[in-house]
């Protein structure tokens, strides 16, 4: 189950989405994310699907790969989805008794899906340095505000870096303490918590070790973040990625004017 987990994790491919430069690849995830709240009604969510499926299809990421990933967290994503479901106010659908299904409750129960798979393919398609390196240099700007948008986007990608690390260490130490006879799956929701106590020690010294392991060695290494670093495969826009921001503001378009027309 551990091991299911895709959050953060890159995956290799030969596709159009992976050469894009990072940049298109974060705006073109907030234009998709902003283009799930402008739909309102179920012919622009079939919009949004048939360019997410388009996406994926061009990422040459395997289907079963993506949604492998919500194995983990399928319990909540069921229960978020059926509280939106049923206790969302608006326009009923479908009643029986005091249990009702709305119109929005589809809508917000759909958009989570959205939210979930669009972000996903972008940590999938693109490398952590990327990402950081994307990152940076869309909010260089707001360095004349003083803010130290190097060492945010440093810290954000060691972070999406050290999610799998620390899955996979998960999954280790759960195992090893399986063979020795501890059980995580029988008792209560108090007794499971409990259980879990001997797991999350060890994990979490050994996430403070590999932290102090990665400070150690970046000191050695006399890393220290500025404008003046400079970096082995500098960010060049490409045709590929001048066309990406058409499509992008296109669908953008097409968002607003279902949104404005009422479709």
């Amino acid at each position: 189950m551990i091991r299911d987990i895709t959050i953060g994790q890159y995956y290799p491919a030969d596709s159009v989405l992976h050469k894009m430069d990072p940049r298109a690849k974060l705006v073109g995830t907030l234009v998709f994310i902003i283009s799930v709240f402008v739909f309102h009604t179920f012919p622009g969510y079939a919009v949004a699907t048939i360019f997410l499926a388009a996406m994926i299809i061009l990422s040459k990421v395997p289907v079963k790969f993506m949604f492998k990933g919500l194995k983990a967290i399928v319990m909540l994503l069921m229960i978020t989805v059926v509280f939106n479901i049923f206790l969302t106010p608006g326009k009923v659908l479908w009643q029986w008794g005091i249990l009702h299904v709305t119109e929005e409750g589809l809508k917000l129960a759909g958009r989570m899906a959205y939210l979930e798979n669009g972000s996903s393919l972008m940590t999938l398609t693109t490398t952590p340095n990327q990402l950081t390196d994307g990152l940076e240099r869309l909010l260089r700007p707001l360095n004349k505000l003083h803010v130290p948008i190097h060492e945010i986007a440093m810290m954000m990608s060691i972070a999406l870096r050290f999610i799998p690390i620390l899955m996979e260490e998960t999954d280790k130490i759960m195992k090893a303490q399986i063979a020795r006879g501890a059980d995580f799956e029988t008792g209560n929701i108090i007794q499971k918590a409990k259980n879990m106590i001997p797991l999350l020690v060890p994990l979490f010294i050994s996430a403070f070790r590999r932290a102090n392991d990665l400070a150690m060695a970046m000191e050695a290494r006399c890393y220290h973040g500025g404008d003046n670093r400079t970096q082995m495969k500098p960010l060049r826009y490409e045709s590929r990625d001048y066309i990406s921001y058409v499509v992008m503001w296109a669908y953008l378009g097409i968002a607003i004017v279902f949104r404005i027309v009422g479709i």
